[in-house]
């Protein structure tokens, strides 16, 4: 296990979280976590994080559209 850490402690920390947090919240706190690392390994590799919506940025500008496949060249 990553810095020393066995099995009886890792429990004894789940068990911590679940009394601090309830049952109910759970999810949402690994959702939230799993995000949340999602994220800062996107931002770790560099990738773009801009999302398209009908040809568009997130921020508002056009994106280019690549030329058809039935157009051809001249």
């Amino acid at each position: 296990m990553p810095f020393g850490i066995g099995m009886g402690e890792l429990v004894v920390i789940l068990l911590i979280v679940l009394l601090l947090f309830g049952a109910r919240r759970l999810p949402d706190l690994a959702a939230g976590l799993g995000g949340a690392v999602n994220n800062f390994r996107k931002s770790m590799k560099g990738e773009d994080d801009t999302k398209t919506i009908e040809g568009k940025t997130a921020d508002g500008d056009r994106v280019p559209t690549p030329p058809s496949k039935t157009e051809t060249k001249s």
